[in-house]
């Protein structure tokens, strides 16, 4: 490895049986001058087969992943996998554990971090370590994430185009066969810093999802990311046994193909949102008005939608700066 990492730990990736342990990344502080951020991993290997590499608390504020891959890691063990799962469950654990969504060490934040830098403030070097090492390891790939304290989706699971006919057929199987009601197709790629971009370039097979938000702890959302991961890891082929139950609702194919999806403030203020999460609106309608409370005769702003669609995500702050993300929209496709 020309760029090789400086976590170390006690893991062996090839070992048969269960681990539970960490990932140890050296951060020297007054404190510590020989510390670590200790960043706990499970691998769960029972023979050949593929390998599943599952990863939550990317961003700090989004628990719903993190507590469904935290169950997990107690749940299985040796005898109910063929391969290999690797679980990550807080994956920027300086973040994860003060609920934020960037590391309070270096304001990094580790899914706009890859593919890293070994040698990087600690967010980097996560990405770094995700990127040249456990995804290299890995088949399949699952990012979980909510929209954190800061957005409120409808809960969705999704894959991410790469340009790649044969990689993106296998990722939309993959998509199919965790049967979120609602499943979103990304093919408008701003970021080629993100964990699932990045694993794209690995060739994996990966899916995302935003599985929450506002963050709080959605009990419908935990029971549907529980039950897509379990189908997620039977289609991977590393839970062999029974084929899961088939979604009970119909599935829904939404994407999300250009930044027109979106929409900004204008304005610094405070927000209020015309429609509701999940509404389906025109091009031109209302998304929301911006106040000024420290100059009331001014008038409101508007912001519009800029296409038809549905109303995926909303900011749920009700303060906004200019930039802030409004909303966003996915529209159906066949």
């Amino acid at each position: 490895m020309s760029n090789p990492t400086m976590v170390f730990t006690d893991i062996d990736f090839e070992r048969e049986g269960k681990q539970v342990d960490w990932l140890n990344l050296p951060h020297s502080v007054t404190r510590s001058a020989y510390g670590a951020i200790s960043i706990p991993l499970a691998v769960i290997r029972n023979g050949p087969g593929p390998t599943v590499f599952l990863m939550a608390g990317n961003h700090g504020d989004e628990y719903e992943g993190q507590i469904v891959l935290a169950k997990l890691i107690r749940e299985l063990e040796p005898e109910h996998v063929r391969g290999r799962i690797i679980i990550m469950p807080a994956a920027n654990l300086p973040a994860a554990m003060v609920g934020a969504r960037v590391s309070p060490i270096d304001q990094g934040n580790l899914n706009r971090a890859f593919p890293g830098d070994a040698h990087g403030t600690p967010a980097w070097a996560i990405a770094h370590y995700i990127d040249s090492v456990l995804y290299p390891m890995a088949d399949f790939h699952h990012d979980l994430h909510s929209g954190g304290s800061s957005l409120k989706y409808v809960p969705f699971c999704s894959m991410r185009q790469s340009g790649e006919a044969a990689l993106d057929a296998r990722s939309m199987a993959a998509l199919k066969a965790f049967g979120a009601p609602l499943s979103l197709i990304w093919s408008y790629v701003p970021e080629n810093r993100l964990a699932g971009a990045a694993a794209a370039r690995r060739g994996l097979v990966s899916l995302g999802g935003e599985f929450g938000g506002g963050g709080d702890v959605n009990r419908t959302s935990l029971a549907m990311l529980d039950r897509g991961v379990h189908n997620f890891l039977h289609f991977a082929g590393v839970l062999p046994g029974a084929t899961p139950a088939a979604p009970t609702t119909d599935i829904r194919f939404m994407a999300v193909s250009s930044q027109a999806h979106y929409v900004y403030a204008t304005e610094a203020g405070l927000l209020e949102p015309a429609v509701d999460l999940g509404a389906e609106i025109k091009k031109g309608d209302l998304a929301g008005l911006i106040h000024f409370v420290d100059n009331p005769a001014r008038a409101p702003v508007p912001c519009y939608f800029r296409r038809d669609g549905m109303v995926v995500c909303q900011r749920h702050f009700g303060r906004v700066e200019r930039g802030d993300c409004v909303a966003h929209l996915a529209t159906d496709v066949e």
